[in-house]
């Protein structure tokens, strides 16, 4: 027994993922086609896809955003468990990866539910005039905005609403303590702000490289 959250060594963290990730051979290809990209530090961890897809399926969810969505594994995982009239919007910037997403929604036949917004992803949020009308956002983009972010969540997601908010233990470095890097002084400032944050209930998940979940009060 223990009082406090297990460190994962090699073993124990491949243990968790041959008894429980249930990854398609599909997400497979698209993880490891993504791994030879020089950006492949942007990918979320697989059981990270699983743990999303639980989430939508857990809150009913039919409205989905997303920010930053690079070669779309989050974003196919989220639109899988999305019902046949669901919804995601996903932020981001034109880039090569973009083509790689389309692909594999497609293959996926997923594309329907997937409306990729091509634009600084601040921009998109300033055009969706339906605040309170979406039930879950992950946001996983420009670190340095990551407080923008939150207020745009609090503004769209109804009430009993997710945010979740990806990279929050950011490999350690929120410890540093005269951060010379604005990503790391922007997840400093949302994890301390998210803290004290009445309008949302809060939990921080050592899960991949932090997930940290709000729910809309």
């Amino acid at each position: 027994m223990t009082a406090r959250t297990l460190n994962l060594d090699d073993s124990l963290y491949q243990y968790l993922l041959d008894v429980s990730l249930r990854e398609t051979s599909l997400l497979k290809r698209l993880r490891d086609e993504t791994q030879a990209l020089p950006m492949a530090r942007w990918q979320v961890a697989p059981e990270q896809g699983q743990f999303l897809a639980l989430l939508v399926k857990l809150t009913g969810a039919k409205r989905l955003l997303e920010v930053g969505t690079f070669t779309g594994y989050s974003a196919l995982c989220m639109a899988q468990a999305l019902p046949d009239d669901g919804l995601l919007i996903c932020c981001d910037i034109a880039g090569d990866y973009n083509a790689t997403a389309r692909r594999y929604w497609g293959e996926a036949g997923v594309a329907q539910r997937i409306d990729l917004r091509l634009a600084p992803a601040l921009e998109t949020l300033d055009t969706l005039d339906q605040p309170g009308q979406f039930d879950l956002m992950f946001i996983d983009a420009d670190k340095a905005n990551y407080p923008n972010y939150l207020e745009h969540a609090v503004r769209l997601l109804r009430v009993g609403g997710l945010a979740v908010f990806d990279n929050t233990l950011w490999s350690g470095r929120v410890l540093e303590s005269n951060a010379e890097s604005a990503d790391t002084r922007a997840i400093q400032a949302l994890n301390r702000a998210l803290k004290e944050d009445q309008r949302v209930d809060l939990s921080l998940l050592p899960i991949g490289d932090g997930l940290t979940l709000c729910r809309k009060r």
